[in-house]
């Protein structure tokens, strides 16, 4: 598995990027025109609380199973949600978790 979550770093990394640079490069830091932009419908602002809220519930589940299986560095994968996504933090975390695991076990 940890391959698979490594795999999955990578592309949760890549593939919201890969849409965000190039508008950032574009609109450049413009924080009003993103809100605008990504709040223009509903449909839009379902997906956004979605996400907003499954960060959270990562974030709680990062530091709840972290501190029960005593792993290090808890940070990397909260800022990793943070600043990319759940998409990175959440593999990222399960990854760190698999390789804590497979370390107890040694």
């Amino acid at each position: 598995m940890k391959y698979i979550y490594g795999v999955l770093c990578i592309l949760g990394t890549i593939l919201p990027y890969s849409v965000f640079l190039p508008w950032l490069a574009e609109s450049g830091p413009n924080v009003f025109l993103l809100y605008t932009q990504i709040s223009t419908n509903p449909l839009s602002s379902v997906a956004w609380l979605d996400v907003i809220v499954s960060a959270f519930v990562l974030v709680t589940f990062i530091i709840y199973e972290g501190r029960q299986l005593k792993i290090n560095r808890l940070w990397l994968p909260i800022l990793s949600t943070f600043i990319v996504g759940v998409s990175l933090g959440l593999p990222l975390f399960l990854l760190m978790r698999e390789l804590h695991l497979e370390k107890a076990k040694i």
